[in-house]
């Protein structure tokens, strides 16, 4: 039978029927009325109701970002849509005939690549998602961790330096305030307005688009340019270190690594893993992980929250 998937995102609502093979059969996207809550039901239940005309649905996973509570149908807090301890599972079941779960969007990206991608084959996996933030997902023996509350994973806010730099959690010294897309891209500002001789190409860059974005950082990264890739570097550095301290505690089998900066590839991943080894516990004598880069790029949100509605209605 298939599933819906639904990936909320500031900017678009991604949609996808998707069959028990982890197969999308077809997709959507409409745009994202992040700052309307319930704008945002009607163009859920909109996209839902689409996606199951005429076809038999065993129910609908919605992955957004955020604190989603242990019975997978209040969000908590959500960064980036004004929804605080918002009903949003009562909300949608309310307009629809079919049974709805909620998913943190790093969790239901996490399961896919666990169930279809990086991580099939394995009973215990870490995902690390590197984009705007970092997200994450922890897949014990085969079962998605939550935690007694339902918020576990959250494995961008590990505390790295003390007194650190402030992070939009509120607290100082956390992996994203380090690691994400964001810090890159803070990263390459400063090094382009530092002077030094390694910000020579993001200067150049930054003067030809008449901004630093992203994709300028991006474009630099695969031209080679000592600058790019040396705060690349620093990134899998912060990475690498920890994923040496989530191993102690959780000691996975394979951690994947997605989101948009995992796009450069094994220029990312050689820094996280050597930092890892130079971080890890007991080395020579610990188990050594695999760490390997996503396989789906842009589907993973709505495969794994499908997927995720299976889990739910089987075991209840």
């Amino acid at each position: 039978m298939h599933a819906i998937g639904i990936d909320i995102g500031g900017t678009k609502i991604a949609g996808a029927l998707v069959d028990a093979q982890g197969k999308i059969v077809f997709e959507e996207r409409v745009p994202s009325p992040a700052g309307d809550p319930e704008a945002m039901v009607d163009a859920v239940v909109g996209l839902i109701k689409r996606l199951s005309e005429n076809h038999e649905v065993i129910g609908a996973g919605v992955a957004a970002a955020g604190f989603i509570d242990a019975e997978q149908s209040t969000i908590i807090y959500a960064p980036n849509i004004s929804w605080r301890n918002e009903p949003f599972k009562a909300k949608l079941e309310a307009k629809l005939d079919i049974p709805v779960i909620i998913e943190n969007d790093a969790n239901a990206a996490g399961w896919a690549e666990y169930r279809y991608g990086a991580g099939r084959g394995y009973k215990h996996m870490i995902m690390l998602t590197i984009g705007t933030g970092v997200g994450g997902a922890v897949i014990a023996d085969s079962h998605m961790l939550r935690g007694g509350f339902g918020i576990a994973g959250e494995l961008g806010h590990l505390r790295m330096v003390p007194d650190g730099l402030l992070c939009g959690c509120g607290q100082h010294g956390c992996l994203e305030s380090y690691a994400s897309g964001s810090a890159l891209l803070r990263s390459a500002k400063e090094l382009a307005a530092s002077g030094d001789p390694d910000g020579k190409r993001l200067r150049e860059i930054e003067a030809e688009a008449g901004q630093m974005t992203g994709l300028e950082v991006y474009k630099a990264i695969l031209e080679l340019d000592p600058g790019a890739l040396r705060i690349l570097n620093e990134l899998g550095a912060w990475l690498g270190q920890a994923i040496g301290s989530l191993v102690a505690v959780l000691d996975p089998e394979v951690v994947v690594i997605g989101g948009g900066v995992s796009a450069a590839g094994d220029l990312l991943l050689n820094p996280i893993r050597e930092a890892y080894l130079a971080h890890l516990p007991a080395r020579g004598y610990r188990p050594e992980l695999k760490i390997t880069a996503a396989e789906f790029v842009n589907d993973a949100g709505v495969v794994g929250a499908a997927d995720l509605v299976r889990v739910a209605f089987r075991d209840r």
